[in-house]
């Protein structure tokens, strides 16, 4: 019998509870991208762990909520597939909120999903008091019988996730691992890229636009005789009004994005960065199932 084991896990919450940072905290470097925005996640992004025991392959999934368009309809289909796909799904309630309709909702909808386990987390222990922590643990506890574990964390200063990440491979199947052991993600170097461009567009915009933004890469290029790697993308909104906040005053947010999205991109390419930003305007494309499908949705 194999000693070592491997498998799914997702965590699932409401928008903003900490899941992509929860990932990125596990893996031990950034494979999701985070905002205060909610529903920045818009794919199922894996992040690969590797423990003396085995290995557990984290899908980091957009946060479920009611939609307005068919890009939400589309996010929330794909959570649906990833969740009847997992070994473990890891439920994430803020520590510093009180338990909700949208938390209780969420939790109540796992017994639609009978094969995978269930843990609970009460995220973001560093932003909250030891009497908040308590009450949640409480709350959380109470919201199903089947927890597996209840667990308080903080991705923010690490607290506790070794004991996630053991009591999480005590749950998966025995097997050998799913990647080989210097792989972190299977997302590829341009996704991981028009991911750094969107995460450093979301930085500072306000209200509906974070939705309506979507990028796109055009080619991924070492400089002829150079140590520059050339790298060519579109940041896509939806109105001509959207393209005028993105650019800014002469050009002067879409320098910023651009400065932003280099410092993140240059440690994945190993080199200097050329980043040349288009903004183009595709209509609602969130709501046109063809343009949604050319944005790879």
């Amino acid at each position: 019998m194999s000693d070592t084991r491997s498998g799914f896990v997702t965590f699932v919450g409401r928008p903003n509870v900490g899941k992509s940072t929860l990932t990125n905290a596990l893996v031990g470097e950034k494979v999701a991208i985070t905002s205060d925005k909610p529903q920045t996640t818009r794919r199922a992004i894996r992040g690969i762990v590797n423990r003396p025991g085995g290995q557990l392959v984290v899908v980091d999934t957009p946060g479920i909520h009611r939609p307005r368009t068919l890009l939400g309809q589309r996010l929330n289909d794909l959570v649906e597939q990833v969740l009847g796909d997992v070994d473990v799904i890891a439920f994430c309630a803020p520590a510093s909120e009180k338990v909700g309709p949208g938390d209780r909702r969420i939790a109540e909808s796992l017994s639609g999903y009978p094969r995978a386990k269930k843990v609970a987390l009460v995220t973001k222990t560093d932003a909250a008091t030891r009497d908040q922590i308590t009450e949640r643990l409480v709350e959380v506890d109470s919201l199903r019988e089947d927890w597996a574990a209840v667990i308080p964390l903080s991705a923010v200063t690490n607290d506790q996730l070794d004991v996630l990440s053991d009591e999480l491979l005590a749950l998966m199947p025995e097997g050998p691992a799913l990647y080989d052991a210097d792989i972190t993600t299977d997302e590829t170097l341009e996704d991981r890229i028009a991911e750094i461009i969107r995460e450093a567009a979301l930085h500072g915009v306000r209200d509906e636009l974070p939705h309506s933004i979507a990028v796109t890469i055009d080619d991924v290029a070492p400089r002829e005789g150079s140590d520059l790697t050339d790298v060519w993308a579109n940041i896509i909104v939806e109105r001509d009004s959207q393209k005028a906040i993105i650019i800014g005053r002469k050009g002067s947010r879409l320098a910023e994005v651009g400065a932003r999205a280099r410092v993140g991109i240059e440690p994945l390419v190993g080199s200097r960065v050329y980043l040349s930003l288009h903004v183009r305007v595709a209509k609602e494309w969130q709501r046109d199932a063809k343009q949604l499908g050319r944005l790879g949705f």
